[in-house]
C-alpha cells in the first residue's frame, strides 16, 4: 500500500492530499520517502524558526521530557515562567504585562476574543481577506467569506472592514470592543497593509477606548526583521497574538497582554490543559534564546532585503511584498500552483496562497548558500512556469 493511499485512507479529507511524504530534514532542508532533497523555504508556514533538527530544539525538548513533560494549569513550572518573562521583554509588555499560553494560534487568538468581550463591549474589527484561524471564534474574526460560509452562523457582532484608514474610522464607535489585525496579511498572499495603518489604528483604537489586538501568528519571532511586526511601527498595542515560529516546531500559542487589558481576565474566566506545559514552553524559551544568541532577527532583516533584490526582473515577478523573511511574489499570470509543483520538482519547496502569489518563509537560519540555491531553482521554476505564446 502507497503512502498516499494509506492517507487517503486514514485521514479526514478536511485536505487535500499531500503532494509527498517527508521524513528527515536537517538544518533547511527535508527528505522525502523516495530520498528526494528539498531546500525548505516554507518552513512549516514560517514555523520552523531554526529549521530542522537544531541541536538546540532537541537538547531542550530532549532534557525536559526526561525531566517533566506535564503537569496540567493547577502547577507553575520554571519553563513556563522563564518563557514568560521572556516574551514579556521581547514584546515590550514589561512588568505589567500578562502571558496567556494555549496550543495553537487559533487557541490563542480564541483567548484574544474573550479578551476583547471582557470589556464589556460587543463589537470586534477584523479586515476583510484577513486570516486568523479556522476554530469557530478564530473563523468568525477570518476575513475570508469563503471559508466561513459552511459554518454559518458563527459568532455575532464581528465587522469585516476594508483595509483602509478610512474604513477603519467609520466602523469605530462606542460599540466596539477592539480591533484585531496582521501587520501582514500571511494566508492573503503576504499583504502589507498601507502606509501607517498601525500607527493609525493605534491612535483612532485608543481615542475610542476600544483594544488594538495584533496578530502576530506569522510575523512574530523575527521572521519579518524585527522580534514583532508591529515594531516596525513603534506602537505600543494593548495584546499581540503568538504562535508558530516561537515553538520552533512544537505546538504552543500565546497572548500577550499589556497595560490594563491585562487586567480584564480574571481566575476561571480561560484555560487550558496542556497549554503552557513544561515540554513546549522549554523548547520555546530555547527556541528564542537562540534567535537571540544567534542574531537570527538580523539574519531576517538582511536575507530577506538580499532575496527581494535578486527576485527584481525575475519571469513573472510583477510585485514583491512583506518584510524580512517572510516575502510574498506577486505574480503576473495565475500561475501559482504550477510554480510550486515546478520547484519541488527541482528539490524547493515553496507554497501558493493564492493563483497569483507565492508564500517565501524560510527558516531564519539560511545564508549566502541557502539563497543562492534558492534564487538558481526558483527562477528556473518561474521560466517553466511563464505561459507560452
Amino acid at each position: 500500500m502507497t503512502w498516499q493511499r494509506e492517507y487517503s485512507e486514514r485521514m479526514m479529507k478536511s485536505a487535500a492530499l499531500p503532494s509527498v511524504e517527508l521524513v528527515r530534514g536537517e538544518g533547511c532542508y527535508v527528505w522525502d520517502s523516495e530520498g528526494r532533497k528539498y531546500l525548505d523555504f516554507l518552513a512549516g508556514i514560517a514555523v520552523n524558526s531554526l529549521g530542522h533538527a537544531h541541536p538546540v530544539l532537541v537538547e531542550a525538548v530532549s532534557r525536559q521530557i526526561a525531566t517533566l513533560a506535564h503537569v496540567s494549569n493547577y502547577f507553575a513550572t520554571p519553563p513556563q515562567l522563564q518563557l514568560a518573562e521572556r516574551l514579556r521583554r521581547l514584546t515590550g509588555a514589561g512588568e505589567h504585562g500578562r502571558v496567556y499560553f494555549g496550543n495553537s494560534g487559533a487557541e490563542a487568538i480564541e483567548a484574544a476574543i474573550k479578551l476583547a468581550r471582557r470589556t464589556g463591549r460587543p463589537r470586534i474589527l477584523s479586515l476583510r481577506n484577513s486570516f486568523h484561524g479556522r476554530t469557530m471564534g478564530a473563523l468568525s474574526l477570518t476575513g475570508k467569506p469563503a471559508l466561513r460560509e459552511a459554518f454559518e452562523p458563527l459568532l455575532p457582532n464581528v465587522s469585516h472592514i476594508d483595509s483602509t484608514i478610512e474604513a477603519l474610522e467609520m466602523a469605530m464607535g462606542p460599540d466596539v470592543a477592539a480591533l484585531v489585525v496582521e501587520p501582514i496579511k500571511g494566508e492573503a498572499g503576504v499583504i502589507d497593509l498601507p502606509a501607517g495603518y498601525l500607527v493609525a489604528a493605534r491612535e483612532i483604537t485608543a481615542r475610542h477606548g476600544a483594544l488594538l489586538i495584533i496578530d502576530e501568528i506569522q510575523t512574530g519571532a523575527g521572521r519579518t526583521g524585527r522580534w514583532f511586526g508591529f515594531q516596525h511601527d513603534d506602537i505600543i498595542p494593548d495584546a499581540v497574538v503568538l504562535a508558530k515560529g516561537i515553538g520552533g516546531g512544537v505546538p504552543i500559542g500565546a497572548l500577550v497582554t499589556f497595560g490594563a487589558a491585562s487586567d480584564l481576565l480574571i481566575a476561571g474566566q480561560h484555560g487550558s490543559t496542556f497549554g503552557g506545559n513544561p515540554l513546549v514552553t522549554a523548547a520555546a524559551d530555547a527556541v528564542l534564546a537562540e534567535i537571540e544568541r544567534a542574531g537570527l532577527v538580523e539574519n531576517a532583516a538582511r536575507r530577506g532585503a538580499d532575496i527581494s533584490a535578486a527576485l527584481v526582473g525575475l519571469p513573472l515577478v510583477e510585485e514583491i511584498r512583506g518584510a524580512g523573511l517572510l516575502i510574498g511574489v506577486g505574480l503576473s499570470a495565475p500561475v501559482g500552483p504550477t510554480v510550486v509543483a515546478e520547484a519541488a520538482r527541482l528539490g524547493l519547496i515553496v507554497n501558493a496562497p493564492t493563483d497569483v502569489s507565492i508564500r517565501l518563509a524560510p527558516p531564519l537560519i539560511i545564508g549566502d548558500t541557502e539563497v543562492a540555491e534558492f534564487i538558481e531553482k526558483f527562477t528556473a521554476a518561474l521560466n517553466a512556469s511563464a505561459p507560452k505564446g
